[in-house]
């Protein structure tokens, strides 16, 4: 059980790095996109708002997947070393997600 445990969460973890490198790659081509299409400066400043808002959804989402992937790996190997490992984790990625959602609100 605990191997097989192992395996979802390390498939739940390559999902949600997957998640974030397609968010950087869409970025990078509505990025790219952008500025060779040479708008108006008002133009540019909203199209990377926009990247921006999009990106950070992206990012969210990644992180939100990498806590799930932490919580089975530590059903899998419930040390008290786990658990505290585990616990440091999520309040870091609590912390950015939490300011992170707001920037990007701040966006809208």
């Amino acid at each position: 059980m605990r191997e097989i445990l192992e395996n979802i969460s390390s498939v739940i973890g390559l999902t949600a790095m997957a998640i974030i490198i397609w968010g950087v790659v869409v970025a990078v081509s509505g990025f790219l996109k952008n500025e060779i299409a040479r708008n108006t400066p008002e133009d540019n400043f909203k199209t990377r708002k926009e990247i921006r808002q999009n990106l950070g959804g992206y990012l969210l989402l990644g992180l939100e997947v990498l806590i799930a992937a932490d919580i089975i790996e530590t059903v899998a190997n419930p040390t008290t070393q786990e658990v505290l490992i585990l616990a440091s984790i999520v309040v870091m990625r609590t912390f950015i997600s939490y300011f992170l959602d707001k920037e990007i609100k701040e966006l809208k």
